[in-house]
């Protein structure tokens, strides 16, 4: 902000004569990353490879069957396929992946001069090529088809397949803005500190564990609804306004699972587990891996056996209160609402950090990094042991990403520990 101010671009509206102006923006905060995507912004390769490492990789799924309303033929996307191949054998063989922004579709566009905004919550189907790149080739931008709405191919002229894929985009960062960021970590976290504030005492174990990755949560929310969704906010200025975006959310909540929500059961259920260079998928898993280990240690370590959690009432008032209030007690969502065994609490907390933890920073940087417990509350050898192994082998996965990211023209570290926040902080 600083840097756009003293340049005299902060509240300009002038308008922007060319692509290469764009680049006056920012000077201090370039990187190899960012210099990278300011060369090959266009190119397909990397559009594909944003869906998967990029700030949003929560859309993607592998395409099983074309839906009824995106009727792309065989002799459309031939020539992106290789040779010899069909369109439905790359879809039986998981090539075939698929991003639909249906949720968003009939919401009406926030009111500009009087009209309208333009906005596009379409499908886009991609192709894992034999190079093992992720590679768009449809989009229709909006989900019923016509002679109005047609569907663009790579082979279109090119501004036409650039609009098409930037109008997509737009909203893919709308969607992620409103559901994958704000409601799926934020609101969420916001739900999950209450509910620990309200049921655990503070000498409780599991307040022992949880309240570090709450820290700030609570003040960040309450901040970013004045400043940032209110309706003079920098997030009206979107397509949508806020109240298109507080649709959006509450369509996307009244659809979340507890699968969709784990993430090993979410790359399952998104048919996910196959697809090459998909890092968001492999340091994630590794991440939720030690997340899961340290739950295990502790919970362990307090509860020998099932009979203690179901006999632990303040445990049992703290999952409840999350399901009635976090989930509004829909049971068809999967949330428990209460713990039968050792094994259903450490799953569910390990999803508790994880939302606050690893899934918050693939879309921010963080103060207060991972395994950091800035106040001494375990007052026991055995679970201060544990935070100290939890902290080695955090330390092992971010030297395990680091040297695999010295191989990597785009490096991946949205996931590595070094830079993984410990709560839900801005």
């Amino acid at each position: 902000m600083v840097e756009i101010t003293v340049k005299g671009l902060a509240g300009s509206t002038e308008k922007w004569e060319s692509i290469e102006a764009m680049k006056s923006i920012f000077w201090t905060n370039s990187t190899p990353i960012s210099e990278y995507v300011t060369e090959h912004w266009e190119d397909d390769d990397l559009y594909g490879y944003q869906f998967l490492n990029a700030v949003n990789s929560n859309v993607i799924e592998r395409c099983t069957e074309l839906p009824s309303n995106f009727p792309v033929t065989e002799e459309m996307v031939k020539p992106f396929l290789k040779e010899g191949t069909t369109l439905q054998k790359e879809i039986e063989d998981g090539n075939i992946l698929i991003c639909n922004y249906k949720r968003m579709d009939g919401i009406p566009t926030r009111l500009h001069e009087g009209e309208r905004l333009p906005f596009t919550p379409g499908i886009c189907l991609l192709y894992v090529n034999p190079e093992k790149k992720l590679m768009p080739i449809a989009i229709q931008l909006y989900q019923k088809p016509s002679e109005t709405n047609p569907i663009f191919l790579p082979s279109d002229p090119k501004p036409d397949w650039l609009l098409a894929k930037m109008f997509l985009r737009n909203a893919d960062l709308i969607q992620h803005l409103g559901v994958f960021h704000h409601m799926e970590t934020h609101m969420l976290g916001e739900g999950f500190t209450m509910a620990t504030l309200r049921t655990l005492p503070t000498i409780h174990p599991l307040y022992k564990l949880l309240i570090p990755h709450f820290r700030n949560n609570i003040y960040t929310n309450t901040t970013g609804r004045i400043n940032l969704l209110a309706p003079t906010g920098p997030l009206n200025a979107n397509a949508l306004g806020s109240e298109g975006i507080f649709k959006v959310m509450r369509r996307a909540h009244a659809e979340a699972t507890y699968k969709t929500l784990c993430l090993p059961d979410n790359i399952v259920v998104r048919g996910l587990e196959k697809i090459p260079n998909f890092y968001y998928r492999d340091d994630g898993l590794k991440l939720w891996d030690i997340i899961y280990s340290f739950v295990k240690a502790i919970m362990e370590h307090y509860y020998p056996s099932d009979s203690d959690v179901r006999e632990d009432s303040e445990l049992q008032a703290w999952v409840n209160e999350i399901f009635t209030h976090s989930f509004l007690a829909r049971k068809d969502s999967g949330i428990p609402s209460r713990f039968d065994t050792v094994e259903e609490a450490i799953k569910f907390i390990t999803m508790v950090i994880f939302r606050v933890t690893g899934q918050h920073a693939t879309t921010n940087d963080g103060q207060v990094f991972m395994g950091t417990y800035p106040v001494e509350r375990f007052d026991e050898p055995a679970p201060k042991k544990m935070i100290e192994e939890f902290k080695a082998k955090l330390s092992q996965l971010s030297d395990a990403i680091t040297k695999r990211n010295a191989e990597l023209v785009l490096p991946y570290n949205y996931l590595n520990p070094a830079n993984v926040e410990n709560s839900v902080n801005k």
